[in-house]
């Protein structure tokens, strides 16, 4: 099926956003808190298995040159960055070069595994005064939740075509095997799938809603079970190749696609099912969409969500800050954590967990998968439009959430639901 590439530009993201990245800040203050920052790193490194290595070579930490290593070609911007901005900083600091890494997943492990070696904890009361507030445009109301859907998954269908397996399906696999290949990536997204339909109960004559269409492949898996379903996005991209992708898969009559908000949708579901979606949502509207889940499930159906969660004193730290990934890669969302799901399904709800599945380690595998696809595609992104410093952002992102699974930091579960028949 060919992938139109209408909906984002590359060429206006890239104009639009990447000024920012070549400004490194300047005069004595940024110099200060450069200074401050690469005490902070030295230390830091000293007492883990990386390494950093100087443009002329010298390095600071263990001498072993197998260990994760990185490596600095511009080190004054890198700390003036990391000084002034923090994280946010740091990434900026990749996607302009000022460094780099032979293994990248590798550091970023060891860093996710140690927050508190990288802030010293006499300096972490501090943290509030120093991160970057979330700005008001992030509030995800229904009008800035199709903005920020947009700023993701409408820059080009041929884009995530480049790294993702022939299902499009952009969300953690169920392996068989510890150390998949890429030909084992489609297989792994249709169990993963079928094992969410299955705890869902969806069977011949369900009648199921998806929140989250992504490109389809849940909702024609569903309907080839013979299920009704109907599934929403806010991505006008996706929302034009599901279809398609329904009709030539012959369930087009049983897959009803729409572009709508979940807080929009009337009517009761035998099933309602979400695959990291959740994520998107926003720290203030997860009782809504909890609220929303009870509301349309009907007596005797369940939800089954496939959600990425963080622990929950990080989720705390972090709901109203604004961070690297907010900026560049999903604005307006934040991951939750088990705690926090739980406190609001059985405080504002009647909904009530049944099962949950942890796939974190498959999640790793499949984002190894999709980064070193998306190095290796690097010619035809570009002929897409994505310049390099798009290119290093991505493979950032890309690095960063497999650390995350890696260190144990992040966590993946199918999480199902049932309604107990009423509110607590």
């Amino acid at each position: 099926m060919t992938l139109d590439t209408t909906g984002g530009s590359a060429a206006q993201l890239t104009s639009n956003r990447w000024s920012q990245i070549t400004r490194v800040p300047r005069g004595p203050v940024g110099a200060a808190q450069g200074r401050v920052a690469e005490a902070l790193l030295r230390r830091a490194v000293r007492q883990l298995p990386v390494r950093l290595q100087y443009p002329d070579g010298s390095i600071v930490g263990a001498a072993d040159p197998t260990l994760p290593t990185l490596t600095m070609h511009r080190p004054d911007a890198l700390f003036r960055r990391v000084g002034s901005y923090g994280l946010i900083g740091f990434g900026e600091s990749y996607m302009a070069g000022d460094w780099t890494s032979g293994d990248l997943p590798a550091l970023l492990t060891e860093f996710a595994s140690s927050v508190d070696v990288l802030i010293p904890r006499a300096l972490q009361p501090l943290r509030p005064l120093a991160v970057v507030r979330h700005p008001r445009s992030m509030h995800n109301n229904p009008a800035q939740s199709r903005r920020n859907i947009a700023e993701h998954y409408d820059l080009s269908n041929a884009l995530f075509a480049e790294f993702l397996d022939e299902t499009l399906t952009y969300s953690s696999a169920l392996f068989q095997t510890s150390r998949p290949s890429w030909s084992d990536l489609a297989d792994g997204q249709r169990a993963k799938i079928d094992r969410l339909l299955d705890v869902a109960q969806v069977t011949a004559g369900t009648r199921m809603l998806e929140i989250g269409t992504g490109w389809g492949e849940l909702a024609i898996r569903a309907a080839r079970r013979g299920a009704s379903v109907h599934t929403i996005t806010l991505s006008t991209e996706q929302l034009d190749l599901a279809r398609r992708r329904a009709a030539a898969a012959g369930v087009a009559d049983r897959v009803h696609v729409e572009l709508r908000d979940y807080r929009d949708v009337d009517g009761r579901y035998d099933a309602v099912v979400s695959v990291e979606m959740i994520e998107a949502v926003g720290y203030r509207f997860w009782p809504v969409f909890f609220g929303t889940l009870d509301k349309l499930v009907r007596p005797g159906g369940r939800v089954a969500l496939q959600a990425i969660t963080m622990p929950h004193d990080r989720m705390l730290a972090s709901r109203n800050t604004y961070t690297w990934i907010q900026k560049y890669i999903f604005p307006g969302g934040l991951l939750p954590s088990v705690e926090a799901v739980v406190g609001i399904t059985e405080r504002s709800t009647s909904l009530r967990t049944v099962d949950m599945f942890s796939l974190q380690h498959g999640y790793a595998e499949t984002l190894r998968l999709w980064r070193e696809r998306f190095v290796q595609r690097a010619p035809a992104l570009s002929a897409l439009g994505f310049d390099d410093t798009f290119q290093r952002m991505w493979e950032l992102y890309l690095a960063y959430a497999e650390a995350g699974f890696r260190s144990g930091y992040l966590d993946v579960y199918q999480w199902t639901f049932a309604p107990t028949g009423g509110h607590p």
